[in-house]
């Protein structure tokens, strides 16, 4: 196995916000989208058989 790719950051951005609606009801909404990093690994990976392996990075 060679190595193709290797970066660190945010893979997936996740984002949740309440809504208030009338008569007090809530909703919440939620918003995703990939990032750049993500665009970046799925170009490295196309076409190719590939083991991922993701590492949480503490903060």
């Amino acid at each position: 196995m060679k190595k193709v790719f290797e970066a660190e950051g945010l893979f997936y951005k996740y984002k949740e916000k309440t809504v208030e609606l009338r008569d007090n009801d809530r909703l919440v909404h939620r918003e995703e989208g990939p990032t750049e990093l993500w665009w970046k690994l799925k170009e490295a990976v196309k076409g190719k058989r590939v083991r991922i392996v993701a590492y949480e990075v503490e903060e």
